[in-house]
């Protein structure tokens, strides 16, 4: 024996041999009979699908494919694929089948508006991507599923989530989309005008509809607002081309009327004028006639550049403008006064931190006696060095400060300063009669602080007599003073200080009141001083003798009732010898001097002469 075994195979063997045969006929079986197994698969199934080449092409499309299309299967093959589920009319969409194609990405599912040949449309979800394990067949399988039913329930969701459910009109969200979209570069650079416009509407004193009639009625009233404002929308989109503006309503009682592609300013305002006509007339409502007006902010701007936050913030501070102006009314956006506006917010915003750095610096402006000549007081005069807006006068910033209550803290500050200074004159020229200092109080100061305790303490601190200080009030915030105010005034006088009215005669003019007031001085407004304005000279103009008359009447009666009267604004020689001749006791203007710095009131110190002469050669700047 040679080691090799030549006798019967093993069982074993002989079942690998007969597995290994078996094997070798079934494959070929399975292959043969797998495409066929496909091709009834594909032929049956309740998806629609097509088979389709590596150029696009439709190779063979199943029974449910063209009843979804309306049309014979058979008939499908060799069209471009593309052209049947509408994917070449999308820049993104085509890109991406064209990389499903030559195998840069796996798949691409979209949904897409079809058109069937019986010329009705539906929506359907296509999806492409490589067919798996087709033999022969290489290429891509195209499923397309009918998504109409769902696609209409979305739309329905959608259309309830964009609209206002009391007025059936787009609401906010739906507003600032189609905004959003308009102020896109695509949409403008490719035709239209590249203008927009909104006309943001508020009804005037909707809150007391509610109040008085319910919100039931309210909300009826709005509907029927929405009505009219839809219908100038409609009339107004024939007279133009292109579409009727979008009509929304914002929320509450605001509207917004969104003009795209607008012909210019004219065409917007011509728009707002047609919604204040049509609100004009009384609404019935069953058993009620009620009235209402309407206040519409009005802007109109290049489309390019303009962000929806904008334009809207402009519309909104357009509508303020209106309601500001009286109601009833449309406004357009003057960017210059927009300006004035957020430079007065920018003061707003800084006043408080100014006066921590110290930004504030007063001025003084000399109270002379009409009789001599020599300086009596000063009135301390606030200025603003603002690091932006350069020196600023107090008319830019006191409002301000008395609206957000900055002119509590402010007002201490001056008083403080202003009693120093005050201190330091008097000690300087301890020949000299001391010169008291006037101080301008707003009555927030009265009522959001204990003035009485400010002022006690900063005369005790400064060391300044109380008859040196003069506090300054408007005339009507004085007169008609009832409670604190009062009490306040009445503890200040007690104390010593004088109080003094200014701008006197130009509000309330209640003299009889003057007589249960602790007021100890009038200060003339200056709109009197100013009819005295004429000299000798021939071509001089001609004065209002009832000016002399008034002022001459009030200084008298002042007089009896032992107050001292200062004529403001006074700028002539002639002004000035007019009012010492009625009896004016001291007078304040540009005739003696400008406000100035600290220091120079110094050099006006002791000064007299003929008139104001003296004043006037050491005072003017």
């Amino acid at each position: 024996m040679n080691g090799t075994s030549e006798g019967p195979a093993s069982a074993a063997d002989l079942d690998r041999s007969a597995v290994t045969e078996s094997d070798q006929n079934l494959a070929p079986r399975t292959a043969r009979e797998r495409p066929a197994a496909y091709r009834s698969v594909f032929t049956a199934a309740p998806l629609a699908m097509a088979v389709v080449d590596g150029e696009g092409l439709v190779v063979s499309a199943n029974d449910t494919l063209g009843a979804l299309l309306g049309t014979d299967p058979d008939a499908l093959a060799g069209c471009a694929a593309a052209d049947l589920v509408d994917l070449a009319s999308d820049a993104g969409i085509w890109h991406a089948y064209r990389e499903v194609l030559r195998g840069g990405q796996p798949r691409l599912r979209c949904t897409r508006r079809l058109k069937r040949a019986d010329g009705h449309s539906l929506w359907a979800q296509v999806t492409v991507e490589p067919l798996a394990d087709a033999g022969d067949t290489p290429g891509l399988l195209l499923s397309v599923a009918d998504v109409s039913a769902r696609r209409e329930l979305q739309e329905r969701l959608r259309h309830l989530q964009m609209h206002d459910p009391v007025t059936r009109l787009p609401n906010r969200a739906l507003f600032f989309e189609r905004l959003t979209a308009a102020l896109e570069a695509e949409t403008y650079e490719h035709g239209g005008t590249g203008r927009i416009g909104v006309c943001y509407l508020d009804l005037d004193g909707f809150k007391a509809v509610n109040d008085t009639h319910g919100h039931r009625v309210g909300d009826r009233l709005l509907a029927a607002v929405a009505e009219r404002l839809t219908r100038c929308a409609e009339e107004a989109a024939g007279t133009r081309a292109g579409g009727a503006p979008l009509v929304a309503r914002l929320g509450g009682d605001e509207f917004a009327l969104l003009v795209e592609d607008s012909t210019g300013t004219e065409q917007v305002a011509d728009l707002a004028e047609a919604v204040l006509a049509a609100l004009q007339p009384p609404f019935e409502l069953s058993d009620r006639r009620l009235s209402v007006t309407a206040s519409v902010g009005v802007v109109e701007r290049h489309t390019a550049g303009t962000t929806p936050t904008a334009l809207m913030q402009a519309a909104d501070t357009t509508l303020y403008w209106a309601k500001a102006d009286g109601r009833a009314r449309w406004t357009l956006f003057d960017p210059e006064r927009n300006a004035t506006r957020m430079t007065r917010q920018a003061l707003a915003a800084t006043l408080r931190p100014a006066i921590e750095r110290g930004e504030f610096a007063l001025e003084y402006q000399p109270l002379v006696g009409m009789e001599d000549g020599r300086v009596r007081g000063v009135e301390a005069l606030i200025r603003w060095n603002h690091p932006q807006f350069g020196v600023l006068a107090p008319n830019r910033f006191i409002a301000l400060a008395e609206e957000d209550g900055s002119i509590v803290p402010l007002g201490r500050w001056i008083l403080r300063t202003a009693c120093h200074q005050a201190r330091r004159w008097q000690l300087a020229h301890p020949d000299e009669p001391p010169i008291f200092v006037s101080v301008n109080v707003a009555v927030r100061q009265v009522w959001d602080s204990d003035l009485v305790a400010d002022v006690a303490r900063t005369l005790e601190e400064t060391g300044l007599a109380p008859h040196l200080l003069q506090l300054e009030l408007t005339e009507s915030a004085v007169m008609g003073s009832a409670g604190r105010p009062l009490q306040v005034l009445k503890a200040l006088s007690d104390m010593g200080v004088h109080i003094a009215i200014d701008d006197f005669g130009t509000g309330y003019s209640n003299l009889a009141y003057l007589s249960r007031l602790p007021v100890s001085v009038l200060k003339l407004d200056g709109a009197f001083v100013r009819g005295f304005q004429y000299d000798a000279a021939p071509d001089a103009g001609a004065a209002n003798p009832a000016d002399e008359v008034i002022v001459e009447a009030m200084v008298q009666l002042a007089h009896r009732l032992g107050l001292t009267v200062t004529a403001e604004c006074v700028e002539t020689s002639d002004q000035a010898t007019r009012l010492r001749r009625i009896g004016c006791d001291t007078g304040q203007g540009w005739l003696y001097s400008r406000p100035v710095a600290p220091d120079r009131i110094s050099a006006l110190l002791g000064s007299a002469g003929p008139g104001a002469a003296g004043v006037q050669a050491a005072g003017k700047p």
